[in-house]
Parts: structure tokens; C-alpha cells; sequence
């Protein structure tokens, strides 16, 4: 026997296991900090990963719906839908008291915390889950992370790519046995920490309808202002950042990954987009996740700190020579 099956007994069943999950997707105008969610769905998994019920919504994002071409949500189709406020409450019963499953769930997450975030509210959830972090833990044979790849290893049947309600089921059939096979072999889950975003302010306008998307990519990142302090070179272990020093960030983080690198940059510190011989250090929760960013620290010899090392290091950063 390869899978947990419903003979099991509740004596084998890990008892550090969550009590229940809720299985997210959203589609988004957008990936950046200002874009909007513009419909979502919940469904809600037992213990054991059991479907208890599903839920579905539109949102009205208040702006352009973004790349109509991915999720098919035009304007006139969300025009009548609710406020993201409006049904905020609804979303929070869905979410209560459960870890939040997610493909990519740091993306699922963030999008959530900033909506509830402007809505003044915050997001019931404590923990999430990241079913491409889980793959790695159980070493699925998969081509790449994507979705449609971990359906396909477990013979779902993805009717609607991009479609949040159909997403959500695809994802809930398979994490359920991806969650059995963890349970049966004693597998850790790979459970970060979300913390409510309380920190949220409106970015700069927007760009002009129509400039800020085109078919095949997304707008390019927030730009910072150049740091300016010099580069002093690598992070040494036991000894302070220094102002300067080329940070990188790469995989999942329990911080807005903006709110995190708006304190970087507030610390005097350069946040780099890609790592080179120049990086002096990466952060990382999954240094063996094998992202190009992790893997040229390696062959660098850059030095790797998770996030908490991270975020103790940022309360003492060193000024710059002279």
C-alpha cells in the first residue's frame, strides 16, 4: 500500500496535523503590490483532506480586470460583482480556524492580506501551505511545479484552467493525497506563518489604461532609488549587515515580500534582483529549492540566512565606511 486510504485509523494519523485546511485560488489583475483580486475560491478539506463544501466569487476590483486573455474575466462580467468588503466576511468563514492550502500560496496569500488590508480587516489565518513546497517534501516525480503537472501525476482532470473555482477543486484532489502520502510516511508539512499585513499603503497611480499589460508579460517591479552607500562585500557569519551590502530574496517568505524589501532598502541596505558575484547575501526559506537564485548562490559561494535570521540581522545593520 502506497496511499493512506479511508481504513486508516485515527492512532496513525500524525496528531501534529492540522485539523482542517481551506484549499484558495485567486485570479488577480495582475502580480504587483496594487493589483486586485477578481474572483476566488475556497474549498473547505477536514483533516484528512476530505472535501467538507466549496465557495465561489466574483470580486469587483474597482480598475481594469487586467489579463483578460489568462482568467476570461472581462470588464462588463465584473461590473455587477461585489466589493472585495462586501464579501470579506463570507471569505473569513471559509478561512477560519483552517491552514490555508495554496499552488505558489505565498502569491495566494499576499493578494489576500493587501484586500483585506484596505478593507481595514483582517484575514482569519495563521498558517498556510504551499503544495509546490509539499511536492519537494514527498519528492514527486514532476517535470516542473506547475499545477497541471501535479494534477496530471495524480490523474485529475483540469477542466478550466485559470478558473478559480475549477483551480481550487484541481487543487484540493490532489493535495489530498499528496496529504495522505505525507502522513503515511511521516513527512513534515512545509506550514509558514502568515502574518496579517497592518502596514498596507496605496502605491503610486497607476499607468495609463492599456500601458500596463501586454500579451506574454507583466509590467516590470516597483523601482527603487539607487542605494547610496558602496557595495562592502559579503555578509560574514556572526558579524552585522552593513549598510550597502546587495541583498537577494528568493521562494516564500511570512512577510509581504514588498513590505521586507521596503525595510531592506529603509536599513541602507541594496535589494538586488538576481544574484551575482557582487550578492552579499541571499534570503531564503528553501535554500535547496533549486531556484536560479539559489543556485548561483551556491556556485558563488554566496551566503544563505532564512528569513528569520533575516529579519534579527535588519535590527542592527552596521553604518557604511566613512
Amino acid at each position: 500500500m502506497t496511499m493512506l486510504d479511508d481504513r486508516t485509523t485515527a492512532a496513525t494519523w500524525p496528531t501534529a496535523y492540522p485539523q482542517g485546511y481551506a484549499v484558495v485560488d485567486v485570479e488577480t489583475t495582475g502580480l504587483a503590490r496594487d493589483d486586485r483580486i477578481v474572483s476566488a475560491a475556497v474549498y473547505r478539506l477536514d483533516a484528512r483532506g476530505e472535501v467538507e463544501d466549496h465557495w465561489y466569487t466574483l470580486v469587483n476590483p474597482e480598475r481594469d480586470p487586467g489579463p483578460v486573455w489568462i482568467h476570461g474575466l472581462t470588464s462588463d462580467v465584473l461590473e455587477g460583482a461585489p466589493l472585495f468588503p462586501e464579501i470579506a466576511e463570507e471569505f473569513s468563514a471559509r478561512l477560519d480556524g483552517r491552514v490555508l492550502v495554496a499552488h505558489n500560496a505565498m502569491f495566494d496569500w499576499q493578494m489576500i492580506a493587501r484586500e483585506y488590508a484596505r478593507a481595514e480587516r483582517t484575514a482569519p489565518v495563521r498558517q498556510r501551505l504551499c503544495t509546490i513546497a509539499l511536492s519537494k517534501e514527498l519528492s514527486l516525480p514532476l517535470p516542473n511545479h506547475k499545477l497541471e503537472s501535479l494534477a496530471a501525476h495524480f490523474g485529475v482532470v483540469q477542466q478550466r484552467a485559470h478558473n478559480a473555482l475549477d483551480d481550487a477543486r484541481v487543487l484540493a484532489e490532489a493535495f489530498r493525497p499528496s496529504l495522505r502520502a505525507a502522513a503515511e510516511r511521516g513527512v513534515r508539512l512545509p506550514l509558514l506563518e502568515c502574518r496579517p499585513l497592518t502596514e498596507w499603503a496605496s502605491s503610486p497611480a497607476r499607468p495609463p489604461a492599456g500601458s500596463a499589460y501586454r500579451a506574454g508579460g507583466w509590467r516590470p517591479s516597483r523601482k527603487r532609488p539607487a542605494c547610496p552607500y558602496p557595495n562592502p562585500g559579503r555578509y560574514e557569519t556572526d558579524k552585522p549587515l552593513k549598510q550597502g551590502m546587495r541583498v537577494a530574496f528568493s521562494g516564500d517568505t511570512s512577510v509581504d515580500r514588498e513590505l521586507l524589501e521596503d525595510r531592506t532598502v529603509e536599513a541602507g541596505l541594496h535589494v538586488a534582483t538576481s544574484v551575482s558575484r557582487l550578492t552579499s547575501l541571499l534570503v531564503t526559506n528553501d535554500p535547496d529549492a533549486g531556484t536560479s537564485k539559489a543556485v548561483k548562490a551556491k556556485a558563488f559561494g554566496t551566503p544563505v540566512v532564512d528569513e528569520a535570521a533575516y529579519a534579527h540581522l535588519l535590527r542592527d545593520v552596521a553604518p557604511a565606511d566613512g
